[in-house]
């Protein structure tokens, strides 16, 4: 049986830049300018770190602009970020702001939706590594999105094929 595809295996001619010696013990670096932003119309712009589809991990880091919205939705799997810069908060608990250096942690099925405040006076850049899939719901709760590691990683390849950036630098384990 054919070893699992692992980036603790793969060349650096595959897009890993291996460290501590280059066997399968080795650490994994992707620096900031490794990968391409992809910007959205609505103010979001995202960078896919790695995808483990073993596990149903994502990690991204996101930036938005002042103003911006997401959907609501929850995760079917717990939620970690850290926020390098700017501010934001959930609509259902506005009293708690994220700002340069907070951590959250966030348990699966908590239901919130993320905003970024208008008079933010910087860009909001944020980490996010997620396990599971995030729903989005509507006021009634029904179902209108499901994004998971594998769409996820789908949407910014194809997202970077059309606009000719490289992003064979994201660390993509389980295909």
């Amino acid at each position: 049986m054919a070893e699992p595809s692992s980036p603790l295996n793969a060349s650096p001619a595959e897009g890993f830049r291996l460290l501590a010696g280059g066997g399968k013990d080795s650490t994994v670096h992707i620096g900031r300018d490794d990968l391409p932003w992809l910007v959205g119309e609505d103010g979001t712009d995202l960078q896919v770190l790695h995808v483990d589809l073993n596990v149903g991990l994502w990690v991204l880091r996101v930036r938005w602009q002042p103003g911006c919205a997401v959907a609501t939705h929850y995760h079917t799997g717990q939620v970690f970020a850290v926020t390098h810069s700017g501010c934001w908060y959930y609509r259902e608990y506005p009293e708690t702001r994220n700002t340069a250096g907070s951590y959250l942690y966030e348990p699966a099925h908590a239901v919130h939706t993320l905003v970024v405040p208008e008079d933010n006076t910087e860009v909001t850049e944020v980490w996010f590594a997620i396990y599971g899939a995030n729903i989005d719901i509507d006021a009634d709760g029904k179902v209108i999105g499901v994004l998971d590691a594998k769409s996820v990683l789908a949407a910014y390849r194809d997202g970077c094929a059309q606009t000719g950036a490289d992003c064979s630098n994201t660390l993509v384990m389980g295909e």
